[in-house]
């Protein structure tokens, strides 16, 4: 099983800067895919950033020139990066991976606990 084990979220002020964390550790054969969803109250979950083993990047319309996903492979580890915050980014982040934990086992999505975000005056 792969853990992942999410920090750095709190409350922020419009305008303000955050660094979200979120380190991968247990039974890890290769690590596909590292991204970041989130999802505010009473609204879906959305996908937010992704990053790829190779540390290609891709981001949500909604983030693009804000936010900065980037990986660690040898320490497993993601981060986002948040700039210039604004109160509709006030959510649960979550970190998710697309990892394969043995040879021969097919790749599977898992995930972190969440953490709050709150972007507020």
């Amino acid at each position: 099983q792969v853990q992942l084990v999410e920090s750095g979220g709190g409350l922020v002020q419009p305008g303000g800067s955050l660094r979200l964390s979120c380190a991968a550790s247990g039974s890890i054969f290769v690590i596909y895919t590292m991204n970041w969803y989130r999802q505010a109250p009473e609204k879906q979950r959305e996908l937010v950033a992704v990053s790829t083993i190779g540390s290609s990047t891709r981001y949500a319309d909604s983030v693009k020139g804000r936010f900065t996903i980037s990986r660690d492979n040898a320490e497993n580890t993601v981060y986002l990066q948040m700039n210039s915050l604004k109160p509709e980014d006030t959510a649960v982040y979550y970190c998710n991976a697309y990892a394969r934990t043995n040879r021969g086992v097919p790749p599977s999505d898992y995930w972190g606990q969440g953490t709050q975000v709150t972007v507020s005056s």
